[in-house]
C-alpha cells in the first residue's frame, strides 16, 4: 500500500523536506503499472528528474503543498512519461494553403507506397541482392528501369535529395574544372542552398555569363575554354522574372556544348514527370523535355510535383550516369531503404496515367474542384462557429492556394476556407487573440496549421479531404478558448 496522504491546508506551500525519496514515490500504487509497462530504469529516470523539478520549485516557494500528495505525484509522473516517450514528428492538418508544404513534410505518400514501405521494413528485403542470380546487386536497380522509361533516358542513379544529386553531378563532372552558368540562374533555395556555395563544395569554378535578365548563346561560346568541364541550366523554379528578359534553351545549350565536347546538366528542381496541363495545371518543365532536347544529365525532387519521398533523381546518357555512379561522393549520398521503397512504389503508379489522379496524393489535392472545398467549407462554418463563439466570428471566404516548395511560384490555385475574426468588443487585440487562437489550434490532438491574413486566421480548405479529422477536434479547441 502506498503511504497514508498527508493533510494539507489549502493555499499553503510545501518545503523541500516534505518530497518523498524515489523509492517512496515508485512504492505508490499509481505508480506500480507505470513500471510494468515502461521497464523499472526508465521510470526511476523520470521520477528523479520529477524530484528535481518540484525540489526547486519548494526552495523557491513556489510548490503547493497538495502537489505532493500521492494522487498528484502519480499523476504527475504519468505526465512526465508520457510527454517523454511522446514522438516529435507528429501528424498535422495542413489548412495552410500551401499543398507541398516544405515546412509540413512536402508531399504526401500515396497508400501502395506506405504498404510497400511497411512490408519492405518489416523484415529482410533485396536491397542490394540480385535475385536472379543470387548475387551481390545494386540498389540502383529497383528504380532504375522505371526511371528510364518513365523519362525516356538511357541510364539513372538517386541519391537522398535534390541538392545531392547537383553537388554530386558537378562533383563526378567537373571536380577541379569549370562549369558555365548563366547569371540569371544562380539561384538560392530554402535552407541558403545558393549555386555559387554548391560549386565551390563541389569543388568546381563556377563560371558566370550573361546578366541577371538576359543571357544569350554567344556568352556561353564566348566563355568556353580549356578548363570548361561542364554546361548547367538551373530551372528558376522558386521565382520568375518578367520584363526585358532573354535565355537560351536547352536544345541551343546542347549543341553549343556537344559541339565542344562538353556535358550539358539540367537542374530542373521540382520536376514533373507527367505534363500539368492535362489536368488544367500550369505547365512545369519535365525531364522527359530536358533530355529530348540534348540533356546529358537532369536532375530533380521525388517530394515535391512527383510526389514521392525525400530523394534526388538523376537521370541522363549512360555515359554520363556511368560517372556519377562511380565517383566516391555517391556512396555518401546514397538512399536508404526505406525512402527507396517508398520511391519504387510511387513511381509504379506512373505506369497507370489514367488513375494517377486519384491515386497520388498531390495531384489528387492539386487537382481538387474548387466548388467542392467550398461546399466543405459552407458544411464546417457552423460547427466551427459554435466552437469558437463568442470570442471569434466564422466567414466563409475565396481564397488562392500555391503548390509550394518552388514549384510555379508566381500560380494560384482557386480555392476556398473558413477565416475566424475576433468578435466586436473583445477584452484583446487582434493580434494577441489571432495569436491564441492559432497556438490553441496548434495545441490540438492533431494540431491545425493555418495562415495569418488580413486581420484574420485564414483556414484553407484545399488539403482537408477528411472533414471528420477537423469536426472531432472541436470539442477540444472550445475548451481551449475556454
Amino acid at each position: 500500500m502506498g503511504a497514508p496522504e498527508e493533510s494539507v491546508v489549502h493555499g499553503s506551500t510545501a518545503s523541500p523536506g516534505k518530497l518523498p525519496s524515489v523509492d517512496r514515490l515508485l512504492r505508490q500504487d499509481a505508480v506500480r503499472p507505470l513500471v510494468s509497462e515502461h521497464g523499472h530504469s526508465f521510470v526511476v529516470g523520470e521520477a528523479r528528474a520529477l524530484l528535481d523539478e518540484l525540489r526547486g520549485r519548494a526552495f523557491a516557494g513556489d510548490l503547493p503543498a497538495d502537489a505532493l500528495t500521492d494522487a498528484a505525484l502519480g499523476a504527475a509522473l504519468a505526465g512526465r512519461c508520457a510527454r517523454r516517450l511522446a514522438p516529435g514528428m507528429r501528424a498535422v492538418l495542413n489548412l495552410t494553403g500551401t499543398v507541398i508544404h516544405t515546412n509540413l513534410g512536402r508531399a504526401l505518400l500515396a497508400e501502395p507506397a506506405l504498404q510497400h514501405l511497411l512490408a519492405m521494413m518489416a523484415g529482410p528485403n533485396n536491397l542490394e541482392y540480385d535475385l536472379a542470380s543470387g548475387r551481390r546487386g545494386d540498389r540502383d536497380a529497383l528504380v532504375e528501369t522505371l526511371l528510364t522509361e518513365l523519362t525516356g533516358a538511357e541510364a539513372a542513379t538517386v541519391v537522398n535529395n535534390n541538392a545531392a544529386a547537383v553537388l554530386l553531378t558537378i562533383a563526378a563532372l567537373a571536380r577541379g574544372r569549370e562549369v558555365i552558368v548563366s547569371r540569371g540562374e544562380l539561384v538560392e533555395i530554402g535552407g541558403a542552398f545558393r549555386m555559387p556555395d554548391v560549386m565551390e563544395s563541389a569543388g568546381a569554378r563556377l563560371v558566370e555569363v550573361g546578366t541577371t535578365n538576359r543571357t544569350h548563346a554567344h556568352d556561353y561560346e564566348r566563355a568556353i575554354g580549356e578548363r570548361t568541364a561542364l554546361l548547367m541550366k538551373v530551372h528558376t523554379s522558386n521565382y520568375a522574372v518578367h520584363g526585358f528578359t532573354a535565355s537560351v534553351d536547352e536544345a541551343t545549350l546542347a549543341g553549343i556544348a556537344h559541339a565542344r565536347g562538353l556535358p550539358l546538366a539540367s537542374d530542373l528542381g521540382s520536376g514533373a514527370l507527367v505534363d500539368l496541363t492535362r489536368y488544367g495545371l500550369p505547365h512545369e518543365p519535365m525531364p522527359q523535355e530536358r533530355l529530348a532536347a540534348g540533356c546529358d544529365v537532369v536532375t530533380f525532387s521525388g517530394d515535391k510535383l512527383l510526389g514521392g519521398p525525400q530523394a534526388g533523381l538523376i537521370v541522363g546518357t549512360r555515359a554520363a550516369i556511368d560517372r556519377i555512379r562511380r565517383f566516391p561522393m555517391k556512396r555518401a549520398l546514397r538512399m536508404s531503404k526505406l525512402p527507396l521503397a517508398a520511391l519504387e512504389a510511387t513511381l509504379r503508379l506512373y505506369l497507370r496515367p489514367e488513375r494517377l489522379a486519384r491515386d497520388l496524393p498531390t495531384l489528387r489535392l492539386l487537382t481538387r474542384p474548387a466548388q467542392a472545398i467550398r461546399a466543405m467549407a459552407e458544411n464546417l462554418a457552423p460547427q466551427l462557429a459554435a466552437a469558437v463563439a463568442p470570442r471569434f466570428t466564422v466567414t466563409v471566404v475565396e481564397l488562392s492556394s500555391q503548390i509550394g516548395s518552388g514549384s510555379l511560384p508566381v500560380e494560384r490555385l482557386p480555392s476556398a476556407g473558413l477565416a475566424l475574426a475576433p468578435a466586436a468588443g473583445g477584452r484583446r487585440g487582434t493580434g494577441a487573440a489571432l495569436d491564441e487562437l492559432a497556438r490553441a489550434l496548434r495545441a490540438l490532438p492533431v494540431p491545425v496549421i493555418g495562415r495569418v491574413a488580413e486581420d484574420r486566421f485564414v483556414l484553407d480548405l484545399r488539403c482537408l479531404e477528411d472533414a471528420g479529422a477537423f469536426v472531432s477536434q472541436l470539442g477540444a479547441l472550445r475548451a481551449a478558448l475556454g
